[in-house]
């Protein structure tokens, strides 16, 4: 099995090293591994759905709190 660096995975999925880092933490990359102090990454590991707010209420919320 081939593996990929947060760096490369980061690239292949168009978000930076730090964000593949912290859901590798979050253990929401199904078969990545701790090498040392670095991140391996199964080669073919699908990028993780995205997990923020997906209805507008939170945002609604804070709008009519706010005033604006």
């Amino acid at each position: 099995m081939r593996y990929l660096s947060t760096f490369g995975a980061a690239e292949k999925w168009g978000i930076s090293s730090r964000r593949v880092g912290v859901l590798c933490s979050q253990n929401r990359i199904p078969g990545a591994q701790r090498a040392g102090s670095r991140w391996i990454i199964p080669e073919d590991a699908q990028k993780p759905a995205d997990a923020r707010i997906k209805n507008g209420k939170y945002i609604k919320m804070k709008a009519e709190e706010g005033g604006t």
